[in-house]
């Protein structure tokens, strides 16, 4: 994942960093005064948010928390990964947060004004066009699991020869084709969907990232296990392995462009295992939120596997097998 988030240089995302915890403000009364924890706690934890744009709807995420009196939020927009916001403000009912400009790729900062009503967010922000867009939120569910998964047959999602059991997110070149039994992933191209869904999941997957090149395999359509061969110098929860912009693999792996390489993955609810070229990198971790360029930010419900074709750069998927729970 290497969108229009990447604008942001790392300098100003130090700045951001250390700037995301601000202090609530005025709750209540004239003179104003810190708002209580009980005031704000209905806001406490962890949205799925769906933004409403005038030609279609971007999913997002937003967790709220109080850190030794301070209120801070991470916030997933419509691309790249959770980031503190650097402002934040809860008074009454209403809720205030700002994604920074250069987060967005526009030219003024991207204000979000809403209110809790029962267990709904709901308010209003703007495109970068100005165009108003309304925004509704929702409690992320826990997706816990109360036993062990029973597994159903395999399920042989590429067949080698075509695209049978797949769609592209837009039509048009450049697009994926098949070559020597592999897809072959364009650069900058659609992203790649397939027909099925799945809630929990086995998934053996072989790709072949070449140089400087990014892609991903979104679970669910929702939570990206990135692939790269370009991104050394960011953080480790961009390098190939990661839950993008949550886990970082451990230990990482090789950098290894031009060569085949395994993801073994089980998703059960929250819970993944990434498993690459036979090393456990990612041990039965709770994946937080979806990242950027989701699909839904449905949480609770199924969804496809989704190749991400929008990044520079050439790579090639084969035996893609997904195993679902019964």
């Amino acid at each position: 994942m290497k969108t229009n988030r990447m604008i942001l240089a790392a300098a100003i995302v130090l700045v951001f960093a250390s700037a995301w915890s601000f202090p609530q403000t005025a709750g209540t009364g004239k003179g104003g005064g810190a708002a209580s924890a009980a005031a704000i706690r209905p806001f406490l934890g962890r949205w799925d948010l769906t933004m409403k744009a005038p030609d279609r709807e971007y999913p997002s995420w937003l967790e709220v928390r109080l850190e030794q009196g301070k209120l801070t939020a991470q916030f997933v927009g419509r691309w790249g990964n959770a980031r503190p916001l650097p402002k934040i403000k809860i008074k009454g009912k209403n809720i205030t947060f700002v994604s920074p400009k250069e987060e967005e790729g526009r030219k003024d900062d991207m204000a979000f004004e809403g209110t809790l009503t029962g267990k709904e967010l709901a308010g209003t922000t703007t495109g970068p066009d100005g165009t108003p867009w309304k925004w509704v939120g929702v409690r992320a569910p826990a997706l816990k699991s109360t036993a062990a998964p029973k597994w159903g047959e395999p399920v042989k999602l590429f067949n080698g020869k075509d695209l049978s059991g797949w769609k592209t997110s837009k039509p048009g070149p450049p697009d994926w084709k098949v070559e020597d039994g592999n897809l072959v992933k364009p650069s900058e191209g659609p992203e790649l969907i397939s027909d099925r869904s799945f809630m929990d999941f086995k998934l053996h997957i072989e790709f072949n990232c070449g140089k400087e090149a990014n892609s991903g395999v979104y679970l669910r359509g929702r939570y990206e296990t990135q692939i790269e061969t370009e991104s050394a110098a960011e953080s480790e929860v961009h390098h190939t392995g990661a839950i993008y912009g949550f886990i970082a693999p451990s230990p990482e792996q090789p950098r290894s462009p031009d060569v085949w390489q395994t993801y073994d993955i089980t998703l059960i609810g929250r819970h993944v295992t990434v498993v690459q070229n036979g090393k456990t990198i990612i041990d039965n971790q709770e994946i937080p939120g979806i990242t950027g360029g989701a699909l839904s930010s449905h949480e609770e419900l199924p969804g496809p596997l989704y190749l991400q074709g929008g990044e520079k750069g050439q790579v090639e998927f084969r035996n893609i097998v997904i195993t679902p729970a019964k």
